[in-house]
This record gives structure tokens, sequence and C-alpha cells, in this order.
């Protein structure tokens, strides 16, 4: 477990040195205060990015939720930041999306949705990131029969981006203290 968090962690800091011009600077504040362990600042930073529906800023708030950093624990709705950031073609939300399907955190359980998730992931990313990326996706083929990866493999190859997402992610989450 310590292993996929460091590994994670590694990805959540090269995605973030990767985005925009635009939202750069809430991004990079957004990521100081995380490398430093302000996650309650970090989420601050990173709030009214997803409510203007920053791609990159969808995933890394689910990953603050996912585990407890600066946010309650709240798989659910790291999910669905997770989904969105996904929906939009973010590797990041993508791979983290389909992690949480292989082990049924805030999703169902469902090996095809995570090797779909994972393997589009893989597909987008570049350099370490779909090295980490594919090696996962492996991981969750180890566990399934040929059809379930072919199946898998349909699904992201049909798969398109949305432009949008429908806001509305705000509605359910937890609120701090």
């Amino acid at each position: 477990m310590r292993r996929r968090l460091s590994a994670i962690s590694l990805v959540v800091l090269t995605c973030i040195a990767t985005t925009s011009i635009a939202h750069a600077d809430a991004l990079a504040r957004g990521t100081a205060a995380y490398s430093r362990g302000d996650y309650n600042r970090a989420a601050k930073e990173l709030e009214p990015l997803v409510e203007r529906g920053n791609t990159r800023a969808f995933a890394l708030l689910g990953f603050l939720y996912e585990h407890g950093f600066g946010e309650p624990k709240a798989y659910p709705v790291a999910a669905r930041l997770y989904a969105q950031g996904a929906a939009r073609g973010d590797p990041f939300g993508q791979a983290m999306l389909g992690l949480l399907y292989d082990k049924g955190y805030g999703v169902p359980e469902d090996f095809v949705l995570a090797y779909k998730w994972l393997d589009l992931a893989a597909a987008h990313a570049t350099g370490p990131q779909r090295d980490v990326y594919a090696r996962y996706r492996d991981a969750v083929g180890s566990k399934m029969s040929p059809n379930e990866i072919t199946e898998g493999q349909r699904l992201a190859a049909d798969w398109t981006p949305v432009a949008s997402v429908p806001p509305g992610w705000a509605d359910s989450r937890p609120r701090r203290e």
C-alpha cells in the first residue's frame, strides 16, 4: 500500500507540474501546499478550479478526498471527481478512477471498467506515468478472463472525451468543520 501511495504521489506531482498556464498560479499554490503537507490549503486552492471546470483539478481534489488529505475521506466523492476529470480526458483521473473500480471503493467493483480506464490512462499519459498506468492495467488484467479484457479494450477504443461535465459534485461532498 505504501509503495502504491508513493508511486501515485509521484504521479500527482508530475501531473500538477504539466498544467496549463491559465490556472497555473492556483494549481502551483495547491501543489506547493500538498508538497509541504498543508492539505487544507491544497484543497482550498483546488476547489475554485474545480468549480470553473479545470480538468486537472478534478482528479487532484479527488485524490485528496480518496486519501482524506485536507478533506474528509470519502470514496464516493473521490470517484465522482475522478470521473469528471477522466471523462474530460485527464490521464491521472482515468487511472485513479480505474483503481477505484479495481477495488470497489466508492463505485461497484468492476474489473472491465477498471481495465478500460487504466488502458485509457496508459494511452494518454507520457513518460513514466504511461509505464505506471500500464503496470496497473496489466495487474487488473491478470484477474480477468480474455473475454473481459477484450471488452475492456473495446470500451476504451469506443470512448471519446466530453467537452464538459455537468457541475454538481459539490452538492453531495462532505463539508469541512
